[in-house]
């Protein structure tokens, strides 16, 4: 989207100010502990980009509040399994020889959009060690959060999305839909006989960059659309416009509760 088209999309322009009344508006208050999916071009123009809708959120929530954001690196993968884009079968070796290994300080995000990104180099905000599957978190609950995610269960037990859970923690959807809500991916631990798959990555152990293989679940987010429409037919969700973005806030621990139930069901 062009800058044009995004001043297009709203009568006055988005501030920091304006969002963070938006945001309080919506129902985001102090002490909060909140996961964050974003699309800053839903919001239309913001004065400032991605750092006054940071800031925004961080003056919603306070220093006593934790925001989560998905730092993921989808790269960082065996490219036996990629899709977007696949590559030839005689790359294989040597994206597994070559790929960097994964670093907490410096490793871009991919796919997670322009406000995961900034946040990731914010002031004060951490990053969780897991290579494909990480996490970034500021506030009260940071530390807590991001600690020792388990490589085998990026998703699961001792992920931020589980430590959230105990948090009763809640989850913003910023302009994106139930497709890019990561939570869900914690109630597919739950689904018996789940198919696991062998993973790789390039990590550091000992300071020495090491090609890594692992078994996982083979998470899924093809159902999640469906899983979130269901879930909000008979649960409460706060709704509302942010800038020219549909914004929805959910608690995090009786959304994942349905979950579970619901793809036992469809599985």
């Amino acid at each position: 989207m062009s800058e044009a088209t995004a001043v297009q999309k709203i009568d006055r322009p988005n501030t920091r100010s304006s969002l963070h009344y938006q945001f309080k508006e919506l129902g985001l208050k102090e002490g909060m502990v909140v996961i964050v999916h974003s699309s800053l071009r839903s919001l239309g123009w913001v004065c400032g980009g991605p750092t006054a809708v940071i800031q925004a959120l961080m003056d919603s929530v306070g220093k006593e509040g934790t925001i989560v954001m998905p730092a993921q690196t989808a790269e960082n993968s065996d490219p036996s399994a990629w899709e977007m884009p696949p590559v030839p079968k005689e790359w294989w070796p040597v994206i597994r020889d070559e790929m960097p290994a994964f670093d907490p300080e410096y490793t871009p995000t991919r796919g997670m959009g322009d406000i995961a990104e900034a946040f990731r180099s914010f002031s004060g905000v951490k990053r969780s060690n897991h290579p494909t599957y990480s996490f970034t978190a500021w506030g009260k609950h940071a530390e807590e959060i991001i600690l020792e995610q388990p490589l085998t269960a990026g998703f699961g037990e001792g992920s931020p999305l589980a430590k959230i859970y105990r948090l009763d923690g809640f989850i913003l959807l910023l302009g994106v839909g139930h497709d890019s809500n990561t939570s869900l991916h914690l109630a597919e631990h739950a689904v018996p006989h789940k198919k696991k798959v062998e993973k790789g990555t390039a990590l550091l152990e000992d300071d020495k960059r090491v090609w890594k293989t692992y078994e996982e679940i083979d998470y899924d987010s093809e159902l999640f659309a469906e899983l979130g429409s269901d879930y909000e037919k008979t649960h409460t969700v706060a709704a509302a416009k942010v800038g020219a973005a549909e914004v929805k806030l959910i608690r995090q621990r009786p959304m994942v509760d349905y979950a579970r139930q619901w793809l036992k069901n469809k599985h």
